[in-house]
């Protein structure tokens, strides 16, 4: 009689447990909905750009967006990129779906993204409206300014719900450009004329983000005046400038695009040797290892200085 009643309680014991049990599950799974809110920010057109869950699936267009993307957490999500995206090495294995000119809509909607990190630069307004109108969420990067690389990396970080590693790696590259700035900048004033071509020959003004680079390192751009964001200049324009210093990014050290000012002996920069050629995957890319890419243009503008 005592072991019929104690197996008793132990049965009302267990259908308790798992009465608990089951309501615990059914709490649970009415929170999911909440866990997953969706959560909006908005790009650098000012568009707002909502997610209803953390993106998995990552399309990326040009080589900057997908930078941005990695270091905000999300490599390991990219399904499909822009051609010429290289770095970082994982990137050679992912898909190629066309670039900022050229976008195969088909392909990407097969990949089925849930976010899309793009340049806006060489992509119509008819791709990012057929995009949209796939129901994928657009974010548009364009960094004018070097804070809006970190800021990027911490609004991409939101929509992949990757946070505390965004806002880690934001942080790390704003405390980088503040040390840059403040060993750099405050040293006697360098004429700095910043060559991205040179047959044909042009150069940035002052509303790109070199020209502020070249301002944190203590620098000033000679065409920061032109109204034209990449304008195309004469030789005469950069003789009557007379720069301190010529910089222009090749992979090759001492590439003919430097070379061509040599037999101009009268500019300030020739008859001092102030020539640099600095890699273009580090200035020619507002992504993250624009950084690095300001580190070595301070250390140029420092050798003529």
């Amino acid at each position: 009689m005592h072991q019929q009643s104690e197996k008793n309680r132990t049965n009302r014991v267990r259908v308790k447990l798992l009465n608990n049990k089951l309501t615990l599950t059914l709490f649970i799974s009415l929170l999911m909905p909440f866990a997953f809110a969706a959560t909006s920010v908005k790009d650098d057109l000012g568009n707002v750009v909502t997610v209803r869950q953390p993106a998995n699936r990552v399309v990326t267009l040009a080589p900057h967006t997908m930078e941005l993307v990695c270091a905000a957490g999300g490599c390991d999500r990219i399904v499909g990129k822009g051609s010429h995206s290289f770095y970082p090495p994982i990137a050679r294995s992912i898909p190629e779906i066309g670039d900022n000119r050229q976008v195969d809509i088909e392909r990407v909607a097969m990949l089925k993204p849930d976010l899309m990190v793009i340049w806006r630069h060489g992509l119509s307004q008819r791709t990012i409206d057929q995009l949209k109108r796939l129901g994928i969420p657009v974010f548009i990067s364009d960094p004018r300014k070097l804070e809006d690389i970190p800021n990027n990396i911490a609004r991409i970080g939101k929509l992949l719900g990757t946070s505390p590693h965004a806002q880690s790696e934001a942080k790390r590259l704003r405390m980088k450009l503040v040390q840059l700035k403040s060993r750099h900048s405050q040293g006697s004033i360098v004429r700095v004329f910043y060559q991205v071509s040179d047959r044909p020959l042009y150069t940035l003004n002052g509303e790109h983000i070199i020209s502020e680079a070249i301002q944190l390192c203590g620098g000033v751009n000679v065409f920061a005046d032109m109204k034209t964001l990449a304008p195309q200049i004469n030789v005469e324009a950069v003789l009557h400038a007379n720069p301190d210093v010529i910089i222009h990014t090749s992979v090759d050290e001492g590439s003919d695009g430097l070379a061509f000012w040599e037999k101009y002996q009268v500019l300030k920069a020739v008859r001092q040797h102030h020539l640099y050629s600095l890699n273009p995957d580090l200035l020619d890319r507002p992504g993250p290892r624009l950084v690095g890419g300001v580190r070595a243009m301070c250390e140029a503008i420092d050798k003529a200085r």
